[in-house]
């Protein structure tokens, strides 16, 4: 018996929880693919592998809806891979650990990949049911949303006939999402010069950590701390009152996850120490104070480590540290026009500077393409003063609304009817595959919806069993009222 055997609605936990066996984070989804197609070819339904690795399975309209108007039902399989920093998990190799707490389902110290987990196995139910109604169907699961959307990126026009999508990667379950932001990935890397190691001097490995991370877009607009940024303030700060030496700086991870974690190895003068040790304690105590509402568990600890051979020649480390602390992190700006919606974000991502070379990444989001490119040469700008060789890549369109396409229309309605209040349509802060899509299927209707999941990209990730029957409930509906 499998750890959600007991949930309902049972096909669609029993289908998650196989495919949370296979593992699947962004860039290694070989083996996904291989059980999406193996799972469509057991049920004997037209199944295929386009050139970028998407899977795409057929299943015609249940008995008396064959000539209905066909739809799209897209999820996408990769995962985003990341694990408290005491978890010992290999994403490569070993499957989920899921555990029930009370009404969520999460997992034991990673994220749970109920994004977008959860859509991919409410499409496998549907395929396998016998008793569902529902018209035609293309299931469309696509690779590397997480990481650069390159499986909706290289989907080719002609492959599909639906006319309708159901996007199934909407994280709250009164929301029907019609709109989505696009991004870009902005990268800076270079080298730099060593220098000794001062000879009477005191080293730490300063960790920040502890922090609450989570989705780059969904979760940017409320304040979370970014570690990269929080340990580049203490360095700052710290440079402008100490003999301050720093060998190597490694924080963050994904671009799409709020970086929860940094660590630096420093060197300071000996005779500063008690010094040190006090500023740390007030400055630990200033980020406790700041982000008691939004990280409520921030933690900066400093343990006396060996000496280093060497360290950041000292003219790199200023312009590091300044470079650092000028590009932009969270909301650029808010729509103007959708209240509540941020327009404008970056997340600065990963900050590695090590062993003679440093990289710096970003990812800009935007529902307005100018303003997007505005934020990004912004960014390439501040990398540049340090002299590193900035990259764009991994763009991606955003997604514009048209809250009066029919299918909208339905599926507000029918979420009134059936749970006696508005459904919220919104458009949102995150990289939906949907923008994407539309460029060579630009006459498809297109919508998202799903359950509540809360801490999407981080260990904290967990979904609302309660919320999965809301939302399959509705699906179920959504289904039999297409025509």
């Amino acid at each position: 018996m499998g750890v959600l055997s007991a949930l309902e609605p049972a096909a669609l936990w029993e289908s998650f929880e196989k495919l949370n066996a296979v593992p699947r984070p962004s860039k290694k989804e070989e083996r996904v693919i291989a059980f999406m197609k193996a799972f469509g070819e057991e049920l004997g339904l037209s199944t295929m592998v386009d050139e970028a690795g998407n899977v795409i399975i057929k299943k015609g309209g249940s008995a008396g809806r064959e000539n209905d108007t066909m739809i799209i039902m897209q999820s996408h399989l990769d995962m985003v891979h990341q694990k408290n920093n005491d978890t010992e998990f290999d994403f490569l190799t070993q499957g989920i650990d899921m555990i029930i707490d009370g009404d969520w389902v999460k997992a034991n110290g990673t994220t749970l990949g109920a994004d977008n987990g959860i859509g991919v196995a409410t499409i496998m139910a549907i395929l396998q049911s016998t008793d569902i109604s529902h018209p035609p169907i293309e299931a469309l699961f696509t690779i590397d949303e997480e990481t650069g959307m390159t499986g909706a990126l290289e989907l080719k026009g002609g492959l599909l006939d639906g006319k309708i999508l159901l996007n199934l990667d909407t994280e709250d379950d009164d929301e029907l999402t019609i709109g989505c932001a696009g991004g870009i990935d902005v990268t800076g890397t270079g080298s730099y010069s060593s220098e000794a190691t001062m000879e009477n001097g005191k080293t730490f490995k300063v960790k920040i950590k502890g922090l609450s991370g989570g989705h780059s877009g969904m979760d940017i607009h409320k304040g979370l701390g970014n570690a990269n940024k929080l340990m580049n303030r203490f360095l700052f700060l710290l440079s402008l009152s100490f003999d301050l030496q720093v060998a190597a700086i490694d924080g963050g991870g994904l671009r799409n996850a709020i970086p929860r974690e940094s660590v630096a190895t420093i060197v300071i003068s000996a005779d500063q120490e008690e010094d040190f040790l006090n500023f740390t304690r007030q400055y630990k105590a200033t980020l406790i104070s700041e982000y008691k509402t939004t990280d409520p568990n921030i933690e900066l600890d400093c343990v006396a480590t060996s000496s280093p051979d060497s360290v950041l020649e000292d003219d790199f480390l200023q312009d590091a540290l300044r470079a650092i602390y000028s590009i932009p992190n969270g909301i650029y700006r808010m729509s103007p026009d959708i209240k509540d919606l941020v327009q404008t974000s970056n997340n600065l991502a990963r900050v590695l500077i090590k062993d003679g070379s440093y990289t710096l990444m970003c990812l800009c989001r935007s529902s307005v393409d100018s303003e997007k490119m505005d934020e990004a040469f912004m960014i390439q700008s501040a990398m540049e003063l340090l002299g590193a060789e900035v990259s764009f890549s991994g763009t991606y369109p955003g997604w514009a609304p048209k809250p009066d396409a029919q299918i909208v229309s339905l599926m507000k309605d029918l979420y009134k009817e059936m749970f006696n209040a508005p459904a919220h349509v919104a458009a949102c802060h995150a990289g939906l595959e949907c923008g994407i899509l539309g460029t060579n299927y630009p006459e498809v209707e297109m919508i998202s919806f799903g359950p509540n999941i809360r801490g999407a990209h981080s260990p904290d990730e967990k979904v609302q069993i309660s919320s999965v029957q809301k939302y399959w409930g509705f699906l179920l509906e959504t289904l039999k009222r297409i025509s």
